[in-house]
């Protein structure tokens, strides 16, 4: 795969919506109404807003869709959400995670290959494993040249399982996490694998919180509705 240098830094929106049980107990009439003014409104959006969607029904007790949603500013993905969430089956859901951060370039990586840039670019893999970030304050007392030994272990180990693509988010003063982890694969198994892996490195020393883990199928937005009821 080609590398594509990261350029301007882009605004990433990861929100899981909940759907009220209330809501499947409705007529299907009113149900299949309810999605298609939701499906409308997505639609209208696209313009200032990249979505990804992902099924979650029944995979959690607290989300059903999540959205990963890309834009230039946070006032167009404040303002698509505000839409979202008063259209149809949207009045009927909650917020259950919403984390927004910034991709820009890593400290850690000059040239980051197509492989650190899941998401953005290439084909959608079957299933997305997404999480928040932070660091403990020991690791940036660190110097720069331990913390780099450290992260290109990290990054070295990463590259050993190339089914899986990563995208990595900033939030230090935007959000409650630092960073926003997000993984794509088509292999949940060798994604396991790759996070054992992981938490053998000396950088995991310096983890204060990856939780909670939120695992996605990628659906069209047509099928993910369907899923809802």
């Amino acid at each position: 795969m080609a590398e594509r240098a990261v350029t301007a830094p882009e605004f990433v929106h990861f929100l899981t919506l909940q759907v009220d049980p209330t809501w499947r107990r409705l007529l299907p009439a009113q149900r299949e109404e309810d999605l298609d003014a939701f499906r409308r409104v997505f639609q209208r959006t696209t313009g200032d807003v990249r979505t990804l969607t992902y099924s979650m029904v029944g995979l959690r007790p607290d989300a059903d869709l999540l959205l990963v949603r890309f834009a230039g500013s946070l006032d167009a993905l404040e303002a698509s959400a505000s839409l979202l969430l008063r259209a149809g089956v949207g009045r009927s859901m909650r917020v259950a995670h919403s984390w927004i951060g910034l991709i820009r370039q890593s400290q850690y990586t000059k040239r980051p290959t197509g492989q650190e840039q899941g998401l953005r670019t290439g084909d959608r893999a079957a299933y997305l494993v997404v999480y928040p970030f932070t660091k403990t304050h020991e690791w940036y007392q660190l110097s720069r040249e331990t913390r780099q030994g450290m992260m290109s272990e990290h990054i070295r180990i990463g590259h050993d399982y190339p089914q899986v693509r990563q995208l990595l988010a900033h939030s230090t003063g935007l959000d409650d996490q630092e960073f926003i982890v997000a993984y794509e694969t088509d292999d949940l198994t060798v994604f396991q694998d790759l996070v054992v892996a992981l938490r053998e490195t000396e950088a995991r020393r310096f983890t204060l919180r990856d939780s909670p883990t939120l695992t996605a199928i990628s659906r069209s937005l047509e099928d993910a509705l369907a899923l809802l009821g």
